[in-house]
């Protein structure tokens, strides 16, 4: 729920940025699509929408429920809660 927190709250904030300020935004991206070596924190940081199991030597890949409410968002244009 963290990240789909922080995704709503950055999202919101563009929104705002578009609405109230005039920004014209292009798009936006996920800050990481997998989860991804990171060089302060290694592999234990895990913040993008597919977990890796890094364990596995075929790197299995999970979708998180961030994925899921990532997906809802694109399809119904709409920043619900998680």
């Amino acid at each position: 729920m963290y990240i789909i927190h922080k995704f709503q709250r950055y999202l919101c904030a563009i929104l705002d940025a578009i609405l109230i300020d005039g920004v014209r935004v292009k798009g936006y991206s996920a800050w990481s699509l997998l989860d991804n070596f990171e060089w302060t924190y290694g592999y234990s940081a895990k913040f993008g929408l597919i977990h890796v199991d890094f364990t596995d030597p075929n790197r299995k890949r999970t979708a998180k429920k961030s994925a899921e409410w990532y997906k809802n968002l694109t399809r119904d244009r709409m920043i619900l809660e998680g």
